[in-house]
């Protein structure tokens, strides 16, 4: 059974934009809003060189990393061929208007990974 934490109302998220949200340890988590109001989590660390993905450009269901443009599935945490590679996923619903993540994962997932530089 998953445990919920609220975050942020979804208005708080730029449209085609992300919101950081700090984890007492490691890399931050970014919470992505596309133009259809999906909203998606991912470690907000390019699996390429670590580029902060929630500085990157949101476009349909991808992020482009602002270091050098790799293009990563918002869905799955995936690189776009023909580059290879993949950021941890976050679980993230929204009801009424407030987007929650996955306490269990916040807290677990990911931890070990060193912080991604801007």
């Amino acid at each position: 059974m998953s445990h919920w934490k609220s975050i942020c109302r979804i208005d708080d998220i730029p449209v085609l934009g992300a919101r950081r949200v700090a984890r007492d340890q490691g890399t931050a988590v970014a919470v992505f809003r596309n133009a259809e109001d999906k909203v998606f989590a991912l470690l907000d660390r390019c699996p390429h060189k670590g580029g902060p993905l929630s500085q990157g450009i949101v476009f349909g269901e991808s992020v482009a990393c602002p270091l050098h443009n790799w293009t990563i599935g918002l869905a799955d945490g995936c690189a776009k061929a023909p580059d290879e590679g993949c950021t941890v996923k976050f679980s993230v619903k929204v009801e009424g208007g407030t987007v929650h993540l996955d306490l269990d994962e916040l807290n677990s997932l990911a931890l070990g990974e060193a912080q991604a530089t801007a």
